[in-house]
Formats: C-alpha cells, structure tokens, sequence
C-alpha cells in the first residue's frame, strides 16, 4: 500500500473570512477561523447547518478562495494562487470523499478509482494497476469491472476512499462522508476511510454532523455563525 509522497507538512489557515455579498445583506459564512491541520491527524469538523463547516473545508482544499486571510501548504498560500494552480494541488496533494460518492456512472470501479492519476498524466495502465491494489487492500478484489450502479453504497464510498488515496494525497478531505448511508454501513466506512490515511501518512479533514463519525477522529473541531466554537482533543 502507497504511502504520502509528500514531506510530512501541516496545513495552516489563519484568519479566513468568506463574505458573499455585499452591505447589510452580506452573509459571513466565515468570521475570522484559524486552524492547523498537523500531518497524519484527522480532524472532524462539526456545527449545524450554515455554520460554515463546508465553507471552511472548501477553502482548505483550495477549492475557493476565502475574501480575506491565509491557507499555506507546503510553503505555498493557496489563497492566493490562481485556479490552474489549486486545481493541479487538488489532482497531486489533495483528496476527496463525498457524500454520494460522485463516481461516475459510464466508468467501472478501476477507472473511477484511477481518475486522479490519470488526470495528472500517469499512463493509464499504471494509474489502474495502483488502484486495483487499492481497491483489492480496501476489500473490493474481483469488483474492479463493477459499475457504480452494480455496487452497494458502501462499497461505492469504498471505491471513492480509493481514488481519494490512489494519488498518495498529503491531506483527505470528506463532506459528509457516511451521509447517504445506514448507520452500520457507515461506521464500517468510516473504519476503512480512517485507518487507510493514518496508514499512508495522510492527515483526514471529516465534515459532519454525526457524533458517531466525530469519535473515529483524534480531535473535533465545532463551529458556530463562522467561528470555531471548540476544539477538544489533539494531533496524534
């Protein structure tokens, strides 16, 4: 199984705030966070809806850039780098669980799996070798032609921690990772999901309103209208 290929490195955010809008219907889905993210802990992040939870994941990821404040991976602010530059650090030093999954349905497990690899130019009879080893170590052997829609949801959300770790991320993000599951389903993924990146080096960043799914992290970060609230526990 692959490990980080990426130094140990945190990842740092200080001060953001995202503000859609402008004057007094301006809505402040973020209000001044600071959070490290220390190499190889995972984190559940926490707080009702419009908290700011997803807000503040998505500005991690470099998926957006917040109005104002800083994101420094590896020496780099994603902040302020341009879209071509997060997109690529999405591709080669992030990964990502979501809730459905977001496979797509036209390409079997193997593929799905390899995507991040081959977006990022390795030749696609490598990038499916490695994914089929991913998808063999997380209990999908013999299912590497199944389409999405001949897979159960969890072995779907199997299949999307395979390609969120194929690619050797630095970090993994997950929005509401077990969301669409049952709750025994989803604890079994959880199982798998955290104890795959602790073995790769990769830190885990876990949106959630689920306690149960908080309990598989080593530290639970809580927000309220934007803030962090409270943060129990610590990297390990």
């Amino acid at each position: 199984m692959p490990t980080t290929t990426h130094a140990p490195s945190p990842l740092v955010a200080t001060d953001l705030v995202q503000t859609y809008g402008t004057g007094p219907g301006a809505t402040h889905a973020l209000a001044g966070v600071s959070l490290t993210i220390a190499p190889g802990e995972t984190v559940a992040i926490m707080g009702p809806s419009g908290s700011g939870k997803t807000t503040l994941l998505h500005c991690l990821a470099g998926v957006i850039r917040p109005t104002s404040g800083s994101v420094v991976w590896r020496d780099e602010d994603l902040a302020r780098a341009g879209d071509r530059r997060r997109t690529a650090l999405r591709r080669t030093d992030f990964g990502f669980v979501f809730q459905s999954g977001q496979l797509l349905p036209e390409l079997p497990a193997v593929e799905n799996a390899a995507l991040p690899l081959m977006l990022a130019g390795t030749p696609r009879a490598e990038a499916t070798r490695a994914a089929a080893a991913w998808l063999a170590h997380l209990g999908l052997a013999g299912m590497e032609r199944r389409r999405p829609g001949e897979l159960s949801g969890g072995q779907a959300q199997r299949v999307a921690i395979a390609r969120a770790l194929v690619g050797a991320p630095g970090v993994v993000f997950a929005d509401e990772p077990t969301g669409a599951l049952d709750q025994a389903t989803g604890g079994d993924v959880l199982r798998v999901l955290t104890s795959a990146t602790r073995a790769t080096g990769a830190a885990l960043v876990v949106v959630t309103h689920d306690e149960a799914v908080a309990t598989h992290c080593s530290r639970v970060v809580t927000m309220r209208d934007g803030r962090i609230t409270a943060a129990l526990g610590a990297a390990r």
